[in-house]
């Protein structure tokens, strides 16, 4: 072969590693015995183990008072060692073997400078090993102290409870009927039986804590219930009427139900509710469905999208087939069940599809003739609690519905929408208690849902405490009262955002207005030299009409009295004065027209102003008759014309 082409070919294969980068062709990567490797790793582990295990040894035999934190972080360190161990390993081995192989064996980019420093660095030190943690400091103890609170607080659900600060919104003067918030938990809306729904937004208030929307949906009907959506963008509204209202966030309708014809005897023919509301909720999985009750003896179920008519009628019957009114109803966590405490002390439950016959009865679970005034499911969907209007709350397994699984007498209720819930972690069962007036204090009664046993108890104020809402989002408890108030309760540290958003923001200040100013008059069609000029801003024209001195001269006050400051008094500044002056010290006489009117005649030949300039050259000269006697005698009546008495 020519040794030309070879020299030539050489010098090509130069030419492409040069561009390509490469160092050369043909070259094969370098191979690793890995179990050789981990055999010799796990080896070397184990021996420097049983080192630093003698020499822990040692140690405890010399000073006998070193505490367990150093043998934990040795530990901690022997642990962490083998693994080090095998990376210094592999770089011996490839040290040496880059150092037997030319600089051109080497495949890939070569290692930084900060990979090298670091491991000499590794070398100088005695422990070897990834890095500890920041927050690591070689003991556990504080950790395991830790753990036992967190043990602690998971064994005493008491200690969940948020109510170390609170905050008291105004709603008005009378009873807060109805509580609702949203899912996301940024808005609480408010109604009473002053008829009025109040709107608040944690984000937005400051701690005045005003709420930024108040109206009157139902006119002059008390506000019995209201709810979000499970999407918060609508909410139900059961006031004293028999049409329920839905209205979008911001409080304008979005729905109103039909009403039903009162003359028909079966409800289940006609459209919708003949008699008043007692309660209503929405669907938990379906946003556009929502569940009323009413004195009409009917359950009814409603479509967002159909306002014509209801969805299905749910009839509550007694035990000799008779109608009774449902004071109360809901659903199930999954939707599944519909459930209503009617007055004859019965909890009737149906499967939400068939509606003719009771999935589940309980016939005598409170006492008849007492409004039962809440029925709420747990988070497992099994358990139901009942509050009645015999001053009892009662636990329900609706698998054995027979009998109550736990009752807890002796709490007061004198209203027909007294709720109670159940805490987020299913632990506790929450509930209020009614008072007279000036008669104590109402309470918000805490529950452990296992024993039953009374385990907390809040003083919330001097009135009833009706309402309640524990929202598992906020970890914040809501309640309404009988005075007007809704108060929330909250924890710095186990709530989230709600009423920690307004209390931290200062009271804005309310900016006051110096002056009024002119309203301005938009002519788009007026001409220029009438047209007025576009207020860019209501500040620069204040700041105008201030160094104008017409506009900011002090006006001059009334002077009273007989003058000063050079000024006389004026008379006639009262009406009585004006009076005086114009008509009681008038000394003339106007029972003679004719006298009256010639009294100008000097005046008005004097001075002519009106007509007489006009006729100065046609106008004949009057001549009047002269008054004598004769005159007189005419004016008398003549005797024939006397009334004869």
């Amino acid at each position: 072969m020519d040794p030309n082409r070879m020299d030539e070919g050489k010098s090509g294969d130069g030419d492409i590693s040069s561009v390509m980068g490469f160092s050369g062709f043909g070259k094969k990567a370098r191979t690793f015995d890995l179990d050789a490797i981990f055999e010799q790793t796990r080896r070397t582990a184990i021996e420097r183990s049983q080192h630093a295990l003698e020499e822990r040894q040692k140690t405890q035999k010399e000073g006998g008072g070193e505490s367990s934190t150093s043998v934990k972080a040795s530990i901690h360190t022997q642990r962490n060692k083998p693994a080090a161990a095998t990376s210094r390993k592999q770089e011996s081995d490839s040290s040496s073997d880059s150092d037997s192989d030319s600089d051109s064996g080497l495949i890939g980019p070569p290692p930084p400078p900060q990979h090298t420093a670091q491991h000499d660095d590794d070398d100088d030190e005695e422990l070897v090993g990834p890095p500890l943690p920041p927050g690591y400091t070689g003991s556990t103890a504080h950790s395991d102290e830790d753990d036992e609170d967190d043990d602690d607080d998971d064994d005493n659900p008491v200690k969940k409870i948020p109510d170390t600060h609170e905050i008291t919104l105004q709603h008005g003067t009378k009873t807060v009927s109805a509580l609702g918030l949203d899912p996301s938990g940024a808005r609480l809306v408010t109604g009473g039986y002053d008829y009025d729904v109040r709107f608040w937004d944690f984000a937005g208030m400051d701690q005045a804590l005003q709420a930024f929307r108040s109206l009157q949906p139902c006119e002059c009907h008390q506000i019995k219930s209201l709810q979000y959506s499970v999407t918060g963008d609508v909410i139900l509204v059961v006031s004293g009427n028999a049409q329920a209202k839905v209205l979008d966030r911001d409080g304008f309708n979005v729905m109103e139900c039909v009403k039903g014809d009162q003359y028909i005897v079966d409800m289940a023919n006609t459209k919708g509710h003949t008699a008043m509301l007692n309660s209503g909720c929405w669907h938990p999985k379906i946003k556009e469905e929502f569940m009323t009750c009413s004195n009409d003896c009917t359950v009814r179920t409603w479509d967002l999208n159909s306002d014509k008519k209801h969805k299905s009628v749910f009839k509550p019957r007694s035990v000799q087939g008779k109608k009774v009114t449902p004071t109360c109803c809901t659903y199930s966590r999954d939707g599944k069940l519909v459930a209503a405490g009617c007055q004859d002390g019965t909890i009737q439950i149906w499967d939400r599809n068939l509606s003719v016959h009771t999935k589940f009865h309980c016939r005598q679970a409170h006492t008849p003739g007492s409004d039962t005034s809440c029925l709420s499911f747990s988070y497992d969907g099994v358990t139901l609690a009942s509050r009645g209007g015999d001053d009892t709350l009662k636990l329900w397994d609706i698998r054995n519905f027979r009998k109550p699984v736990n009752v807890a007498t002796g709490l007061t209720n004198y209203f027909s929408m007294t709720d109670c819930c159940f805490s987020p972690d299913d632990k506790l069962l929450v509930t209020g208690t009614s008072v007279k007036k000036d008669e104590g204090n109402g309470k918000l009664v805490f529950f452990d849902r296992t024993s039953f046993q009374r385990v907390y108890e809040i003083e919330v104020t001097n009135a009833s405490v009706i309402r309640c809402l524990w929202h598992p989002k906020l970890n914040q408890i809501m309640v309404g009262t009988g005075n007007g108030l809704a108060k929330v309760y909250y924890d710095p540290v186990k709530s989230h955002r709600g009423a920690k958003l307004c209390v931290v923001k200062s009271q804005r200040k309310e900016k006051q207005a110096e002056t009024l100013t002119q309203d301005y008059i938009i002519t788009p069609h007026a001409l220029p030299m009438f047209r007025e000029a576009r207020q860019r801003s209501t500040r620069k024209q204040l700041e105008k009409d201030r160094l104008d001195p017409k506009k900011s001269h002090k006006p001059e006050p009334p002077v009273s009295g007989p003058g000063r400051g050079g000024r006389v008094a004026a008379h006639g500044g009262t009406l009585s004065s004006f009076i005086v002056k114009n008509i009681a010290l008038d000394k003339s006489d106007d029972s003679n027209a004719r006298e009256a009117i010639l009294r100008h005649a000097k005046e008005a030949a004097d001075n002519p102003y009106w007509v007489a300039p006009a006729y100065t050259q046609t106008q004949p000269e009057p001549v009047f008759a002269e008054e004598s006697d004769e005159d007189e005698e005419a004016d008398k009546e003549p005797e024939w014309k006397k009334r004869k008495i």
